[in-house]
Order: structure tokens, then sequence, then C-alpha cells
């Protein structure tokens, strides 16, 4: 099938990726020229292990296209993806100025044919309505110009221009957002109008058969039909659970800590009840990221605009921003003055593999230990690699572990990357004033580090 990708960010570079790996022809459109000429180039202007492997012998094989030119992508697809940012106002609301540029764009250039149009940005409850509205404003204002210029083209094209617009959420974990294309959990397609649902499952069908799993053999990948407004909730409700999982588990390793127990093991024994499941239950310093904060916010607004108040989603708001300074307390209570004393954090993407720093748990850090007076250092492994700083201020950035071990008082781990955990923690503990470090993902083994020489502290352990 031919499809148009509106956006290249996270989600619309893999989907477009993806989508060309499973013998789609894709036209990947985005507005930034230099964005363009660096894929054109081979180049991934993100960190997602196996997105640029993919993304190279897609373009080479002529099944991935980049361009600048909306027209052109639109022309082009059958199904045209909305796939631009939708990042939070001030208020927590969604800012949606992208997604009404693009709808207007799509409107401004639909040609014959039936087209759906598919919101793939993380868009408010509503939204379906809202982009076929603007999707239609485009036409209009499209047969504008051509009744103005005596064409009379206009009535034609009025209909011509057939369209459905599809609500298909995105699930991508940053880190395995390819993984998770070829390995979905269940695949939500919303509209009111079944012909589009078929064309879409009709897309769809190579992952559904899971061709590209990485178990073939597993059933078909459930596939959720259902109204735009309901495909909408799903997604922000998913993630709201999520985010609120990790604030229980979260609040119960600060009883932990207060009571002596150890919220390791408490995790594991309650994610072994089936109705409740392990997933998510590691306590630490909060989540961040792209998508938990802004889906929990802008459903708590969205609440809010139909006169109910989320209490329970408000609550894991803010437990997670108490949490992000736990591992402050910590440092408190480890060296008493931090003022004129120095840290090493390890990690600072908010999650592992990517280069992410969008609302990551490190920036409420290193702004608190800044104005408690500390020498914050930093080491990353792709943060550090790439030279990127990504607005980074108050730290420096460090090129390996050891350097960063070197004269501080503390360190801290924030970002749980595999390499963390074989690092030469023994060497790291002698080039140290003091030989402390706060786990702040309850990621690395306590006994392997205290033998290193290192006094070790969990969250809730």
């Amino acid at each position: 099938m031919r499809v148009c990708v509106i956006g290249t960010g996270y989600v619309g570079l893999v989907t477009g990726v993806c989508l060309a790996h499973t013998g789609h022809h894709v036209i990947c459109v985005d507005n930034n020229e230099e964005k363009v000429k660096l894929m054109k180039a081979g180049q991934s202007p993100i960190f997602e292990p196996g997105l640029s492997e993919l993304m190279q012998s897609t373009y080479q094989n002529g099944l991935l296209e980049f361009t600048t030119d909306i027209a052109a992508g639109v022309q082009h697809g059958e199904i045209l993806f909305i796939a631009v940012g939708t990042p939070p106002l001030p208020t927590g609301e969604s800012d949606t100025r992208y997604v009404e540029a693009v709808a207007r764009g799509i409107g401004a250039n639909l040609n014959d044919g039936y087209k759906v149009i598919v919101n793939k940005s993380t868009v408010p409850i509503g939204s379906g309505d809202w982009v076929r509205m603007i999707v239609m404003d485009g036409i209009a204002e499209r047969q504008k110009v051509l009744v103005g210029a005596g064409g009379v083209e206009a009535a034609v094209q009025k209909i011509a221009a057939e369209f459905d617009v599809v609500s298909n959420p995105e699930f991508l974990r940053e880190g395995s957002a390819v993984y998770d294309t070829f390995n979905p959990d269940r695949i939500v397609l919303g509209s009111n109008n079944q012909k589009a649902i078929d064309l879409m499952k009709q897309l769809y069908t190579p992952i559904i058969d899971r061709k590209y799993a990485e178990n073939p053999s597993l059933p078909p990948v459930p596939v959720v039909e259902t109204d735009i407004n309901s495909a909408e909730m799903i997604k922000y409700a998913a993630n709201a659970f999520l985010a609120t999982k990790i604030s229980f588990i979260n609040e119960v390793a600060n009883i932990c800590d207060r009571v002596g127990a150890d919220v390791t093991q408490v995790a594991k024994g309650i994610g072994l009840d089936s109705r409740i499941g392990g997933k998510f239950l590691q306590a630490g310093i909060g989540w961040g990221g792209s998508c938990f904060p802004k889906d929990v916010s802008a459903l708590v607004h969205t609440a809010k605009d139909y006169n109910y108040t989320a209490e329970l989603l408000e609550a894991a708001v803010k437990v997670n921003q108490r949490q992000r300074l736990i591992a402050v307390d910590k440092l408190q209570q480890e060296l008493k003055i931090l003022k004129g004393k120095s840290v090493g954090l390890l990690g600072l993407t908010f999650k592992p593999d990517t280069d992410d720093m969008r609302d990551a748990p490190a920036l409420n850090i290193i702004e608190e230990l800044n104005r408690l007076g500390m020498k914050v250092k930093a080491y990353d492994p792709i943060v550090s690699q790439t030279g990127l700083r990504h607005g980074l201020s108050g730290v420096i950035v460090e090129t390996d572990p050891e350097r960063l071990a070197d004269g501080c008082d503390a360190l801290v781990l924030v970002t749980e990357w595999d390499q963390f955990r074989t690092l030469d923690y023994a060497k790291m503990a002698k080039l140290m004033n003091h030989a402390v470090i706060i786990d702040g993902r309850n990621f690395l083994n306590p006994k392997e580090i205290e033998a290193a020489g290192f006094r070790y502290v969990g969250i809730g352990r």
C-alpha cells in the first residue's frame, strides 16, 4: 500500500520505517529541511536500537522516501498518518497546533480517490471530529482559490475529496520502539466507517500475522475495533494506569524505608498475583519522558473540562514529583551537609536505550543539587558519547565512569543502563572521597557493590 507519514519524531519515523520494512511504499514528510537531508543521507535523527539499520535498508530499496513537500506526500498516500508532536502546555492540556497545521495541509492537498487520515499523534479525546473539521476547512479554502481563479474544477474537487478519520494510538516504548512495532500487545483502530477499519487492517496484516515478530508462532495480534473517542481514551488510560502503578510502588517503597521492609521483595510477592503482574513495579526515582507526564496531565485536564476531578491521577502526579528528589534526601542522610561537595550521576536520559531528556528526573535532581551548593557531574552512555547536551546546565558531563567518580563524595544511579551493571566499581571507589552510591532504580546488586568498597543505599530497601 502507499503510505504517507507526516512528522518524523519517535512515533512517525519508527512507524514509517517499520511499515516500509513490511513492504509498503512510505513517504515521510517533515518541515525541517536539515532533518530531511540527514535522513536522506541515511542517518537517523534519534537514537533508537535497530532503527538506523532498517531505515537505511528500506531507503536503499526504494520503499522509503523523505521529503518536505506535504503535497507530494498527501497525493502519494492512500493512508495518511498524522504523527507530529502534541507537547504539554503550562495548563497541562496538549498543544495541538501542529496537528491542526497538518490537518489543514492535508485538506489543501487532497486529490481524487479515497483516503484514510490516521491520528497517530496522542490527541485530546474528541479530536477525530475536530481533525475532520480542519481537513474540511482546508478543502474549502482550496475551493475558494479555485473559484477565485475562475476554475471549473472546484465543484468536482468537492466530490473527489473523500476521506475518513481513524484513531490508531501508538503504544511504543522509547528504547524498544522497533521491537514494539513488530510485536504489539494489541492494535487499536477507532473509526465510524468499516471501510477505513478494513484498510487499516490490510495495512497491518503482516504485523497482525506476526510475519516480523520475535515469535511468529504466536496467535495473531488482537485488533481492537472501536469508535474514535474510545480509541483515544484507550491511549490515555493505558499510560495513566502505568504511571499510577509506578507511583503506587514508590509510595510502598517510602513506607518500606520507614518500617525496614525491602520493596524489591514486596514487589516480587505482589507481582506474582495474576491480577497485578510484575511489570511497572520497580520502585525508584519516578517516571518521566515524553509520554507519561504529558498524557496523565492531559487526562486530568480533560476531566476538569467536563467538571470532574481525577483525584487518583492528581495524586499519582504529586507522588512522582516528590519521588524525584528522594535521591537528594538520601544524599543528605549520608553526607549531611551537601554544600561544597561533589556528586556524580550515572545516567541522564529518562530511561535507558534512548537519548531523550524530555522531563527526565535527572533534570530535577541537578537543579536541586545546584540549589544546595553541590558540584554535579554526570556520565551517560549516549549523552556523553554524542556530545549533545540537550540544554543541560549546572552539570559537567564526563566522558567515562572513572572521570565521573574521581573526587566525588557520592554517586547516584539515575538511569538503569545495562552498562552500569558491569562498571569497574572497585576502581571507581578508590577514586572517590567517599565511596557512597545511591541506587535510584534499585538496579545494582547490593552485595557486589559493597564488595567493591561502596556503601550501598537503595530505594525502599
